[in-house]
């Protein structure tokens, strides 16, 4: 399991650097309207992102 946890996070980490890697301004302009949002709207948008991996791995999983 731990290595599988690895490979998540590292997975993750990769995905999440691509945007900024590859487009700094519109990385840097999303991140800009991200934080103009109320933490409601943040905290639903996470737990929407929460719900929709958890229903990827369970189609998906083993």
């Amino acid at each position: 399991m731990g290595e599988s946890l690895a490979t998540a996070i590292a997975l993750v980490l990769v995905i999440e650097g691509i945007l900024p890697f590859l487009m700094p301004a519109l990385w840097r302009e999303m991140f800009r309207r991200i934080i103009e949002h109320s933490d409601g709207q943040i905290r639903f948008f996470g737990l929407t992102s929460m719900l929709l991996g958890v229903l990827l791995l369970w189609f998906v999983g083993p």
